[in-house]
């Protein structure tokens, strides 16, 4: 969940794209879209036995100097204390599958330090949320994410997936959808590690997760399917989600419902998830049993991915209860039916497994968006199983920055359990 974007206009255009790659000092580096044969044991596993994960294309988008990262990061109020090396970010295109598990598309982002390691640590962040297509890691500002850049610059490899629908990826995003949050994340990181070859870089097989809001539990996701073999030759090193709902039943709806959250940003979320499970599972007939008019003719059309936070933001209500129907309302608070079972199905990023390695779930009191009782649940949950997983509250911030210093103590925590390698 990140309904407020600072970073500037996403270009819309490949062409776009191409041409601030030559401003930045050459053409966009296109690369093969056969796989290859990879000479480490990890990119061998991944690529073995399956399409899935395999190259459709990969272009330079970025080439930044350690001044040019840090200049990004000031303009995005991003810590820049960390900021060692310039990096160069890639744009793949790789096949995955989508919610009904047939063949599709996605897109992502690959972030490489520009230092003489030939080995890396990988570091796999899943974004907040975001509506439109454009505002995506690979996409949004040409490749130039604030989250890629603060972590590739400290040393690391970063793999971000834009998820299903987002990007360059076809058909609408199937939001706060847990099994498609974690084959898109895996499958970029097979394709990320065939990449890594062409680039003459070896990536680790022990990979560092995180994630933020939505990223937050579809980063507890890829943890478990790390954790379970998902990927032969890839495994889970260390887990750090920031201000993810991981329990939308039981946390964050009633915090909705009891004042805790704003409640215009509980609209856009709520609006966003109903009109995207609908998609996948049918909740409704007419837009009309769930949506107040006029709402029930304007707000699906609004989250087809062609529409930005902001636009959507301004064409909404300021509540729930100005939102959706009495009936729907009733559901939502208590839920029932498909709904309940769709919910249920969905908020397992931190039931049923207990990480093997080290975790922190970094989360803020004051958040107005994410509740942080969400991380606590996750907690709790995990204990059942038998894992120390502690929750780091980040102190007074609001949701959004909750995600900028999250992301910077989850770095600093990286880096004193895993550093990158020497």
């Amino acid at each position: 969940m990140d309904i407020s974007r600072t970073k500037s206009q996403a270009l819309k255009a490949i062409s776009a794209v191409v041409c601030a790659a030559v401003v930045l000092g050459g053409s966009a580096t296109a690369f093969a879209a056969s796989p290859g044969t990879a000479s480490a044991r990890a990119a061998a596993h991944v690529s073995a036995h399956s399409t899935r994960g395999s190259i459709v294309s990969a272009e330079r988008v970025q080439r930044l100097s350690p001044q040019d990262v840090t200049a990004v990061l000031k303009d995005n109020e991003f810590d820049t204390t960390r900021v060692r090396y310039g990096v160069d970010a890639y744009r793949i295109v790789y096949r995955t599958i989508d919610v009904a598990g047939r063949p599709t598309t996605a897109s992502g982002l690959v972030v490489v330090p520009r230092n003489n390691e030939r080995r890396l640590r990988v570091i796999n962040y899943t974004h907040g949320t975001m509506a439109g297509a454009d505002e995506a890691p690979s996409v949004g500002d040409n490749g130039a994410s604030p989250e890629g850049l603060q972590l590739g610059s400290a040393g690391y490899a970063v793999v971000a997936p834009d998820y299903l629908g987002l990007g360059l990826g076809p058909g609408a995003h199937p939001y706060m959808h847990g099994a498609s949050e974690t084959s898109a994340s895996t499958d970029l990181l097979r394709a990320a590690f065939v990449f890594s070859h062409r680039v003459h870089r070896g990536f680790d097989s022990r990979i560092l997760v995180t994630g933020f809001s939505q990223g937050g539990a579809a980063a507890m996701f890829v943890g478990k399917a790390l954790q379970s073999g998902a990927v032969p030759g890839l495994r889970l090193a260390a887990l750090a989600p920031i201000s993810g709902p991981y329990d939308i039943e039981h946390a964050e709806i009633p915090a909705i419902f009891d004042g805790r959250l704003d409640p215009k940003d509980s609209a856009f979320y709520t609006a966003y998830l109903v009109t995207a499970w609908n998609r996948i599972y049918h909740l409704y007939d007419s837009p009309s049993e769930t949506f107040q008019p006029p709402y029930d003719k304007t707000v699906a059309p609004l989250y087809n991915g062609q529409h930005e936070d902001g636009e959507i933001f301004a064409a909404l209500p300021d509540s729930v209860q100005q939102l959706f129907t009495p009936k729907f309302l009733d559901m939502l608070e208590h839920p029932t039916g498909r709904f309940a079972a769709e919910l249920r199905m969905n908020d397992t990023s931190c039931t049923g497994w207990a990480p093997r390695v080290p975790t922190r779930i970094y989360a803020a009191h004051s958040d107005e968006q994410v509740a942080i009782a969400n991380a606590y649940s996750c907690q709790s949950a995990l204990a059942r199983n038998g894992a120390d997983a502690p929750v780091v509250d980040l102190g007074d911030y609001g949701h959004l920055d909750s995600g900028r210093h999250g992301l910077t103590a989850a770095l600093q925590w990286f880096e004193q359990i895993a550093p990158p390698l020497a």
